[in-house]
């Protein structure tokens, strides 16, 4: 049974016409010009982005779309979806997008100055640096040592099953594509990676399908942890939300990069444009950052022998867990830890 279900969560990779889910929808209306843009961000998050982008540009109206990141790639890939942006957390989806000629080129000032690195085939450009953290509920950790690695991580599970059972949280990497993207990167990273998610899997880890409703359930105690979510999002509810606390594992740490780029069939290609240019000039907004609490790109985040960092960085490489088979591989063996019988 677990694996027939599993071969109907591969259907959207095959090809499947499914229609994706518009989870948000929001329009800001100004002038006569409209860019559409279909995001995995939350609106919540991206607002004081495209209300700053607006007062620099009141000629341009927005529509803006959250979708989950496989939703997305279902968008554009599969079914022509017509917008002028994409701005995804996935970035493994997003560069098959431009490899499979779904994207078309764009070139600035701006995106010159970006990083080699941040920027790829002029068609996918970075905007920003996100670290998958562990966030932890303080007063269930109150008596407990807080793992400093994935080791110390494995070790306190094991050791704690009546504190954390039914309690741990992390992505379905089947539904969320930047949880299979993190997911792959751990298993590139670390040995520790399969024993972890089948330590997990005993305990019978809750699955999600983003950030938010891991750090909310660490929050209210119904999850003790929740492990590979977006730091950048759980510092910004830091500010608001008592009980929870931000932990980076201090054996590595996979650092994301958020990206745009401008589908084959836009309508609004300079309007994209112009947003483009204005994400990448997000280093230059400190208030920006400060306000949405997402880190910039930077030269300085560069990995290092002496450094925990494992920034993600676009390009090919990124395509070798989306081939089919790697990809059934991968997820049948995930399947197996994390839900057994």
């Amino acid at each position: 049974m677990r694996y027939a279900c599993f071969a109907l969560l591969l259907t959207w990779w095959a090809g499947s016409s499914a229609a994706f889910d518009i989870e948000e929808s929001h329009s800001y209306p100004a002038g006569a010009s409209e860019l559409r843009i279909l995001s995995t961000a939350d609106q919540a998050v991206f607002d004081p982005i495209l209300r700053s982008f607006q007062a620099e540009n009141p000629e341009i109206s927005i529509v803006y779309d959250v979708a989950g990141s496989t939703g997305v790639m279902a968008a554009i890939q599969d079914e022509g979806a017509l917008y002028d942006l994409v701005i995804s957390s996935a970035m493994d989806l997003q560069t098959k997008l431009a490899n499979d000629g779904l994207a078309q080129a764009y070139l600035s000032e701006a995106t010159a100055r970006l990083p080699a690195w941040a920027s790829w085939r002029d068609m996918v450009f970075a905007f920003t640096q996100e670290p998958a953290v562990l966030v932890v509920n303080d007063r269930l950790f109150r008596d407990l040592e807080t793992p400093r690695n994935r080791a110390g991580l494995i070790e306190l599970l094991r050791g704690n099953p009546q504190v954390f059972r039914g309690r741990i949280g992390t992505y379905d990497v089947r539904r969320s594509g930047l949880g299979y993207l993190f997911a792959t990167q751990d298993s590139r990273n670390t040995e520790s990676y399969w024993r972890l998610t089948e330590v997990m899997g005993r305990l019978e880890t809750q699955l999600y399908c983003c950030s938010g409703e891991m750090i909310t359930d660490v929050a209210s105690g119904d999850l003790a942890l929740a492990y590979n979510v977006l730091g950048s999002y759980a510092r910004v509810r830091l500010k608001d939300t008592p009980g929870i606390r931000v932990v980076e594992m201090e054996d590595f740490v996979s650092v994301m990069l958020r990206s745009a780029l401008i589908p084959m069939n836009a309508r609004a290609v300079e309007e994209a444009g112009l947003m483009i240019d204005f994400l990448a000039g997000m280093s230059n907004r400190p208030e920006l950052v400060q306000a949405t609490g997402l880190p910039p790109v930077s030269l300085d985040a560069r990995d290092g022998d002496e450094s925990v960092l494992r920034p993600i960085r676009l390009g090919p490489g990124l395509l070798v867990f989306l081939d089919r088979m790697r990809r059934e591989t991968f997820l049948r063996s995930w399947v197996s830890s994390v839900e057994q019988e």
